[in-house]
C-alpha cells in the first residue's frame, strides 16, 4: 500500500512512518516542517514541503503520488496557545483538513485516517471514557479536532468517503532505538518536562495540586507509548484497506492510568537522581482523572499496547532525551 502522512515529520507521525515501513508500505510525507524535523525521517522516504493552507499543493501531491489513503497528523496542539490564538487553530487545524477533505474527494477519494484527540471530551467524572461519551471540549485546540472530526463524518455521508478517527490521551515515549523522539518546541508533556529537568535545563518539577481524589492526591492520566500509538495507524488503515471498517471511531490508550507522583517517581529510578518538586495550586480545569476505554479498538482491530510498564516507557523517554538534550 503507498500512504500520504500528512504531518508525517512530527512526533507521533514520524514514529508512525518508521512503522508503516516496518510493514511494507510505502510512504510520502507531506509536511510544512513547522513543528516536524526532516531529520525524524528516513532518508529515502520523499518529503513533500507544503502546507494544507495551500490546496493546489494537496492536489498535487495526490496526483502525483496517487496514494491508496492518506494519514492526517498535521495540527496545532498546544491547549493554551490556542485559548489566546484563536483565530490561528481554527485557520490551520480546521481550514487546513477541510482543504485536505475536499481534495481527496476531488481526486481519489481514498480513505483517511484522522489523529484527533481525547480533549474532544472535555473535563468528565466517568471512569474509563467511551468513544460514546458527551464531547464538551473545553479548548479551541479540543474544539478544532471535534470540528474536523464533524467534516469527515459530514464527508462520508455525502461523498462516501471511508475513514477511521483514532482519540488517543497522553502520548509519551520515544522509539526504542533512542534516535527518534518528542521535540516540541513548547515543552508541556509531563514526561518530556521530567526528562529536561533530570538535564539540567529546568530547575524543578510543579506538582499541580495534590489533594485530588485519588489514592495519592495527585492526577491521574492513561499514557498510550508513540510506538504502540504508530500501531494503531496501521491497524486502523489496513483495516480501512481491506475494506474491513468503512467509518469507525476509536479510542487509543492503555485502559488504566498513572499518577503524576508515580511518573515522577519513574523518572527518579530511571535517571537514578531524584528530581526537586514543587506542590502548587491546582490548576483550572485539569479533572482528577481521565483514562480511555480502549476495548473497541482492540476488540475490532486487535489493538494490543507493548508498552505497558511505567518504568520502561520512562526509559525510552530518557534514552531519546539523553541522547539528544536539544532535540534533533
Amino acid at each position: 500500500m503507498k500512504l500520504l502522512v500528512v504531518g508525517g515529520a512530527g512526533y507521533i507521525g514520524s514514529h508512525t512512518v518508521r512503522q508503516l515501513r516496518g510493514a511494507g508500505h510505502e510512504v510520502v510525507v507531506f509536511d510544512n516542517l513547522s513543528s516536524g524535523h526532516a531529520g525524524a525521517l528516513p532518508t529515502d522516504v520523499p518529503l513533500i514541503r507544503a502546507d494544507l493552507l495551500d490546496a493546489p499543493s494537496i492536489r498535487a501531491a495526490l496526483e502525483a503520488h496517487k496514494p491508496d489513503a492518506v494519514i492526517h497528523f498535521a495540527a496545532l496542539i498546544e491547549v493554551g496557545e490556542s485559548m489566546r490564538e484563536p483565530g490561528r487553530y481554527y485557520r490551520n487545524n480546521v481550514v487546513g483538513s477541510l482543504n485536505l477533505l475536499q481534495m481527496i474527494v476531488e481526486t481519489r477519494k481514498i480513505p483517511l485516517v484522522f489523529s484527533s484527540t481525547a480533549a474532544v471530551y472535555g473535563t468528565t467524572d466517568k471512569g474509563p471514557i467511551p468513544e460514546d461519551a458527551p464531547m464538551q471540549p473545553e479548548s479551541v485546540y479540543g474544539e478544532t479536532k471535534l470540528m474536523t472530526e464533524r467534516m469527515i463524518h459530514a464527508f462520508h455521508a455525502a461523498h462516501g468517503l471511508p475513514y477511521t478517527v483514532l482519540r488517543y490521551f497522553n502520548v509519551c515515549g520515544a522509539a526504542p532505538e533512542g534516535d527518534i523522539g518528542e521535540a516540541h518546541a513548547s515543552k508541556s508533556h509531563l514526561i518530556e518536562l521530567a526528562a529536561l529537568t533530570a538535564l539540567g535545563q529546568r530547575e524543578k518539577m510543579m506538582i499541580f495540586g495534590e489533594d485530588y481524589p485519588t489514592p495519592d492526591g495527585t492526577c491521574i492520566r492513561d499514557y498510550v507509548h508513540v510506538q504502540d500509538l504508530a500501531d494503531a495507524h496501521v491497524l486502523a488503515v489496513e483495516a480501512l484497506h481491506a475494506g474491513k471498517t468503512d467509518a469507525a471511531t476509536y479510542n487509543v490508550g492503555l485502559g488504566h492510568g498513572f499518577s503524576v507522583k508515580e511518573v515522577l517517581d519513574a523518572v527518579d529510578s530511571v535517571v537514578g537522581t531524584p528530581l526537586t518538586r514543587e506542590i502548587a495550586p491546582r490548576r483550572a480545569g485539569d479533572p482528577p482523572r481521565l483514562v480511555a476505554d480502549a476495548t473497541l479498538i482492540g476488540r475490532e482491530l486487535g489493538f494490543q499496547p507493548k508498552f505497558t510498564d511505567l518504568r520502561g516507557i520512562v526509559q525510552t523517554a530518557w534514552n531519546w532525551h539523553k541522547g539528544h538534550p536539544h532535540g534533533f
